[in-house]
């Protein structure tokens, strides 16, 4: 199976590294090509992975990826990827209010709601008194989880990765309990 994953570059998102660290036949874009070729590259793939900060509309390119060439996309993954998404069955959106994006155009895989990975986003969804070791707790366990369970069928991840990522939230990680209740899957 060849594996496409998409993940800016941005320093704020590298917990997300390990996730894809194991994966044989990736390709990895991390910026410094068009949007085009990045439609391409998921018509050409098996499975995508779609990662890092995001809204509703989509994954934020973090000014990395070009639109044309005149000049840079807000978003690398928008309503101009969905055809493309449709036909993918393993496709992983993970990136903060991807259920929305995920929900809307009718997309399959595993996606997240607002998932918090960095203190201030905590205290902005209402979490107060956590601090970075928390923060910083969650996002390697999710990450080395996620990782852990990737190679299973989308339904299956998505439980695998509930038990383990809850185990931290049931230790009393604010963070992780939080993020544990916005993990999300589809298979229409």
């Amino acid at each position: 199976m060849n594996t496409l994953i998409i993940h800016p570059e941005d320093p704020t998102t590298t917990f997300l590294d390990p996730i894809y660290a194991g994966i044989p036949n990736q390709t990895r874009i991390q910026g410094h090509c068009s949007k085009e070729e990045v439609l391409d590259l998921i018509q050409a793939q098996d499975r995508v992975l779609m990662m890092g900060h995001g809204t509703s509309l989509g994954l934020l390119s973090m000014g990395k990826f070009q639109v044309n060439s005149f000049g840079w996309s807000a978003y690398i993954i928008d309503e101009k990827a969905v055809g493309l998404l449709r036909a993918k069955k393993d496709s992983l959106f993970i990136w903060c209010h991807a259920e929305q994006f995920v929900n809307e155009f009718g997309l399959k895989g595993f996606f997240t709601g607002m998932f918090v990975s960095e203190v201030a986003e905590a205290i902005a969804y209402g979490l107060p008194r956590v601090n970075q070791e928390q923060v910083d707790e969650s996002n390697a366990c999710f990450a080395e989880v996620v990782s852990q369970y990737l190679h299973l069928p989308i339904p299956e991840l998505w439980q695998q990765v509930r038990l383990g990522y809850g185990k931290l939230a049931e230790a009393g990680n604010p963070v992780a309990h939080y993020n544990q209740a916005r993990l999300y899957h589809t298979i229409h």
